[in-house]
């Protein structure tokens, strides 16, 4: 496995490609996966497909070359779903989970993309954000939630993922009004979207997400001493959850300002394991 910059022992943070950066990852070595994907990311490498290939998938195999796989392919957001996905489910354990936040821009790739590759959807997260920001058109309903998929590589016959359920019956938050200390979690997450001023210190991020989402997926599915993986860095939000929930972060951002911004966030926890961003 091969990371440039190593900031703690257990802190690996790349400011690169993702998709030239992945392929270097060794096989199921990450525990979690957490992914918040840009709807258009750029790349040099020069991705292919095997034109004989089949893929199975919706009861079948599918043809590389069928009329609506070609339809489908030439969009970029598609290609490069199917992509990452790809290399993520080689690098992630048997027991491991990944997690894929959305909206209708790129919700129906993803679902598509992990039929054919064989991962499994566990449950479909609707992340509500009760405080989102109103439409000012007037010509459309306010956008109030996103979608997190959760799915993992195995099958109906394999489903040997980490689910942390008692720690998951006990979470709660002040802020949720769904979800009550010794509950059952839902699959409707009541987040409101503001960060905290400690979030937000070193700077932002367009789509940063608060922190209490990821702390959120780590308490479901984390595990303390091993390895989260985030492919698309942005400002450092899920890399600080993961390392003060005790996971060794490795992570990407291939641009270089919020590269450093996820750096500093990192750095002031990762040398100061007191210092707390929830």
């Amino acid at each position: 496995m091969f990371f440039e910059n190593h900031i703690t022992p257990n802190v690996n943070l790349q400011n690169a490609d993702v998709f030239s950066a992945l392929p270097t990852l060794q096989n199921d070595f990450f525990d979690v996966c957490i992914v918040d994907p840009p709807y258009g990311a750029s790349t040099t490498k020069n991705w292919s497909y095997d034109e004989n290939k089949k893929l199975q998938g919706f009861g079948g195999d599918w043809k590389l070359t069928s009329e609506m796989w070609d339809l489908l392919s030439q969009n970029d957001s598609f290609q490069q779903t199917y992509n990452w996905l790809k290399e993520l489910k080689r690098v992630i354990k048997p027991t491991g989970s990944i997690w894929i936040h959305s909206t209708y821009h790129n919700a129906g790739f993803v679902n598509v993309c992990c039929q054919l590759i064989g991962l499994e959807i566990i449950n479909e997260v609707v992340w509500y954000k009760r405080n989102s920001f109103p439409n000012l058109s007037g010509r459309r309903l306010t956008a109030s939630h996103e979608t997190i998929l959760w799915v993992h590589k195995g099958d109906a016959k394999h489903r040997n993922y980490v689910f942390n359920y008692e720690a998951s019956k006990e979470y709660s938050l002040p802020c949720d009004l769904l979800k009550e200390r010794g509950k059952q979690m839902r699959t409707v997450w009541d987040i409101p979207n503001n960060k905290s001023k400690e979030e937000m210190q070193f700077g932002s991020h367009p789509t940063q997400k608060p922190i209490r989402i990821a702390e959120r997926i780590l308490t479901l599915c984390g595990v303390k001493g091993g390895n989260l993986l985030v492919p698309f860095v942005g400002s450092g939000t899920e890399m600080v959850a993961g390392l003060q929930f005790g996971m060794n972060v490795y992570g990407f951002e291939l641009e270089e300002d919020y590269y450093k911004l996820a750096k500093k966030r990192i750095d002031a926890v990762a040398n100061n394991p007191q210092t707390s961003l929830f």
